[in-house]
C-alpha cells in the first residue's frame, strides 16, 4: 500500500461519445471512476473506447466481466483502470473507488468513504431492469456498496428519458444503436422515443423516486453534499447519473429535473464540477 500520489499516470478507459469525447462523455459508471480519480488527485490519461469495441478491449486486457445479463451471458462494459505503479487492473467503478482509497488513502482530498448513514433510502418496490446492475461487493464499505445499487436502480428505471438524446460518436453510431436495441429487446432504435404524455409519466415517477433521496441531501443544510461541505463517493454515485442526464437531455428539461426537491440535485451537480476534469 502506498499513501502518496503515484509517479506514473493511471490509464483510464471510458466510453467514446460524439467528439470531442471529453466534452460529451456521459456514461454514469465511468463518471463515478473519473470523480474518484480527480478527488484523489490521481494523474491519469483517458483511452476512449468505441462502444462496439468494449468487449474486445476488455478481453484484450484480460479483465473479466463483473456483471451478467439475466440469461447468464457476460456484460462487458467500462470503466477500467490500469495502474502502472502497482500493475493493478480494475474493471468496476465501485471497485476502482475502493482500490484508490486502499492504495492511496491520503492522496488528494482524502477519504472517499467517510462514515455516514446511507441506509435510510431504498427503492419502494422491486422492478424489472434490463441492464444488469453492479452487485453490492462492499470492499469494506457495505453501506456504500448497497447505496450504489439503490442509486443505480433508481436512475436506470428512468434512463429511457436519456436514450434518444445520447451523443453517439458518428463513427460507431449505427453499431451502438443496434446494441441498444439488442439489449432492450425492441425492434428498432426509434422504439426508444419517449414523448408527450408517456414522457411526462416517466418524469413524474422519477420525481417521486428521487424524493426520498433528496431527504438525505437535506439532512445537513450546509450542503451541497450528503455530509454538508464534505464530498464523498456517495455523492459521486448520484452525481455521475446527473452527468448522464445533463449530457442527453435538452437544457430546459435538465433544468426542470434538477429544480425538483428544492434544487438539491442541481447544487450537487454543480459542486462536483471540482472533480469533473476529463
Amino acid at each position: 500500500m502506498t499513501t502518496s500520489t503515484p509517479a506514473n499516470p493511471i490509464e483510464f478507459y471510458d466510453i467514446a461519445t460524439r467528439p470531442p469525447a471529453e466534452k460529451t462523455c456521459c456514461s454514469p459508471n465511468p463518471w463515478k471512476a473519473r470523480f474518484a480519480l480527480n478527488f484523489k488527485a490521481m494523474p491519469f490519461t483517458t483511452n476512449w473506447v468505441q462502444m462496439p469495441d468494449i468487449t474486445k478491449v476488455r478481453k484484450g486486457l484480460n479483465v473479466p466481466p463483473v456483471r451478467q445479463f439475466a440469461d447468464g451471458t457476460d456484460f462487458y462494459t467500462l470503466p477500467i483502470i490500469h495502474d502502472p505503479n502497482t500493475g493493478a487492473l480494475v474493471g468496476d467503478s465501485f471497485d476502482i473507488a475502493v482500490y484508490l482509497q486502499k492504495t492511496y488513502p491520503d492522496a488528494g482530498a482524502g477519504d472517499l468513504f467517510p462514515a455516514q448513514a446511507l441506509g435510510d433510502w431504498v427503492l419502494a418496490k422491486e422492478h424489472s431492469i434490463l441492464v444488469p446492475l453492479t452487485e453490492a461487493r462492499p470492499g469494506g464499505w457495505p453501506d456504500y456498496a448497497q447505496f450504489n445499487v439503490n442509486v443505480d436502480a433508481a436512475f436506470t428505471l428512468h434512463v429511457g428519458l436519456t436514450v434518444q438524446g445520447f451523443p453517439f460518436d458518428p463513427a460507431s453510431e449505427e453499431a451502438s444503436k443496434a446494441e441498444f436495441v439488442r439489449r432492450a429487446g425492441v425492434k428498432r432504435f426509434e422504439d426508444f422515443t419517449l414523448e408527450g404524455e408517456a414522457r411526462q409519466k416517466v418524469k413524474d415517477s422519477f420525481k417521486e423516486m428521487l424524493g426520498g433521496l433528496a431527504v438525505l441531501f437535506k439532512k445537513d443544510p450546509s450542503g451541497p453534499f450528503l455530509l454538508g461541505q464534505r464530498a464523498s463517493y456517495a455523492d459521486m454515485m448520484v452525481g455521475a447519473w446527473l452527468r448522464m442526464f445533463h449530457g442527453t437531455l435538452e437544457a430546459s428539461e435538465f433544468d426542470e429535473i434538477t429544480s425538483w426537491h428544492d434544487g438539491v440535485f442541481r447544487q450537487l451537480h454543480d459542486a462536483l464540477d471540482a472533480y469533473a476534469k476529463a
